[in-house]
């Protein structure tokens, strides 16, 4: 005989998948990019958020990149090298592309306090902060409610900074496209070969707070390794948020696959996908999505 308490599980991921379902099929309507950020609490997930945020929206807190610093003072004594003349282009385009501020929004899980919605916030994005209480992970409902008043339409980019926990996110589809892990420098090389569930169903992996590896003398390569054992092939990005390197190749990153994702969508514009939805109002969107997960059985 079945568990009750299986069978009661098993329901209430059925009905989350289905609100998932039409969460991503909504959001690709849109055009938008939504980005599921998921870690063990403390591993830096906010503060990157807050980086990326900022450069997305075309500058702010972090603009200019650690690794740039060399180069400049190499190009003032006038020893500027070939390798820092192409970088120096590569930069000015970037940075030219950015002035076209992408537009960006977050949500936020906490059991308790709004402190990190308060953060992301300073960036200029709008922010909506979930109170889980007791839950150790978001659920395709609370976002979905987090959106009612909010015209997608109006973003490029939604984060989702998951609630601090490296085991109950693993089976709460949210309707991102994107999910990426952080794994921090604090946490230990084998991180990945003891949490391999949550690993193994993300899309990319961060590897933060670079700025501590060598006082705490982290083995970066024996954590690519590891990542590499247990998720062939995944991509990962070596960062620190502190101080800026890595931030481009992330920024490269999130904007080339939502270059990539529009081009599936095909050419139709934003006001063509906004006329299907019947003009029913900014909240008709999720609601709709609501009604269909509650009348399935």
């Amino acid at each position: 005989m079945q568990p009750r308490i299986l069978e009661l599980r098993t329901n209430i991921l059925k009905k989350n998948d289905a609100l998932a379902r039409q969460l991503r099929i909504q959001f690709a309507h849109r055009g938008l990019l939504v980005i599921n950020v998921v870690s063990a609490p403390g591993s830096g997930k906010t503060e990157l958020l807050t980086r990326t945020l900022a450069l997305l929206n075309g500058g702010g807190p972090g603009d200019s990149m650690s690794s740039f610093a060399p180069r400049k003072q190499r190009l003032v004594a006038g020893q500027m090298t070939d390798e820092d003349a192409t970088f120096a282009e590569r930069k000015a385009t970037m940075l030219a592309e950015r002035k076209a501020a992408y537009r960006t929004a977050a949500i936020v899980g906490d059991l308790a306090t709004d402190n990190d919605a308060r953060r992301l916030a300073a960036s200029g994005s709008p922010t909506r902060q979930i109170l889980t209480g007791t839950m150790c992970h978001l659920e395709a409902d609370m976002v979905a409610g987090a959106l009612a008043d909010w015209n997608l339409s109006e973003f490029d980019f939604l984060f989702i900074e998951n609630v601090g926990n490296l085991v109950c996110p693993t089976s709460w589809d949210l309707g991102e496209d994107l999910r990426v892990l952080l794994c921090a420098a604090t946490e230990g090389e084998d991180k990945p070969l003891k949490y391999p569930t949550l690993i193994n169903s993300a899309d990319a992996v961060v590897v933060s707070k670079l700025d501590l590896v060598a006082a705490i003398e982290f083995d970066v390569a024996l954590l690519l390794r590891n990542i590499e054992r247990v998720r062939p092939g995944v991509p990962v990005f070596q960062l620190s948020a502190k101080t800026g390197e890595g931030l481009e190749e992330w920024i490269d990153y999130l904007t080339t696959r939502l270059k990539e994702k529009r081009a599936l969508q095909g050419s139709r514009s934003r006001r063509d996908r906004d006329s299907e939805v019947g003009g029913q109002g900014r909240a008709s969107v999720v609601r709709a999505a609501l009604e269909t997960a509650a009348s399935e059985p």
